[in-house]
């Protein structure tokens, strides 16, 4: 073949497909949310809830600030275990799962190939469209095992470091929201009245700014969420004064 020939053929050549270029795009890991807010909110609820009620029993300042470290101390190891095991538990669950799913894709195949074609149903697929669909499916066993697992049994993979992840996550995040109640007692010497109330003002500001950013995350009026996660902490503190109050009260 001439120069010529090489140059027509390459003028006639069917031109590239050109692919638009995929942008890596941020999107909100739901489950580091949910560990930061539980670990946080759960670290400061308890150690202000302590708080106010030692507020109602005591005004030694000692004992306030041993009392919130070791509830600091004891919270954030049995949160952070918390979350390994019950994280560790949902792998184990969903590998399970999965192995029953694999070996019923094996023994029932017809079965198998109509659980997917109703889920498809489900999502209004008809006619030779559902039926493309479920042969393309069923043709390829990563993709039918990974639907079943998704949308008929409702369960979401879960990565072996996912619970070391988690612990790490709650563990810390408890650890931060431990001292958000007990910083305002570093200010104040011996004046107890005027610490809680500036660790309430705190604590309810700082659960006011948590709820803000799980709806900036998430989706939800930023005031609603906000207004919604600092009363929700208040009331159990609250519940923490007044049984220190009525238990100081008693005569022992």
């Amino acid at each position: 073949m001439g120069k010529q020939d090489k140059k027509n053929a390459e003028n006639t050549s069917p031109p590239k497909t050109a692919y638009p270029k995929v942008k890596n795009e941020r999107h909100s890991r739901p489950t580091l949310l949910s560990n930061f807010i539980l670990g946080s909110q759960d670290g400061l609820v308890n150690v202000l809830g302590i708080l106010l009620g030692l507020t109602a029993a005591t005004t030694d300042v000692r004992i306030f600030f041993v009392a919130a470290l070791a509830a600091l101390g004891a919270e954030s190891i049995s949160m952070g275990a918390v979350a390994f095991t019950s994280t560790a538990a949902r792998r184990r669950v969903y590998l399970k799962e999965a192995e029953r799913e694999r070996q019923e894709m094996k023994d029932a195949p017809e079965i198998e190939r109509e659980e997917v074609r109703g889920i498809f149903r489900r999502w209004g697929y008809e006619g030779n469209e559902l039926e493309d669909l479920t042969d393309h499916i069923v043709k390829n066993p990563k993709a039918m095992l990974d639907l079943m697992m998704s949308f008929e049994l409702d369960l979401a993979p879960v990565d072996k470091t996912e619970a070391l992840r988690s612990a790490f996550i709650v563990g810390s995040s408890t650890i931060f929201g431990s001292f958000i109640p007990l910083i305002p007692y570093l200010f104040v010497g011996r004046n107890i009245l005027l610490g809680t109330e500036a660790s309430v003002i705190f604590s309810g500001v700082a659960l006011f700014c948590i709820g803000i950013y799980e709806a900036k995350t998430t989706v939800g009026s930023l005031w609603r969420s906000g207004l919604q996660m600092a009363a929700i902490g208040l009331t159990a503190g609250l519940a923490g004064f007044l049984i220190g109050h009525f238990i100081g009260a008693l005569p022992l």
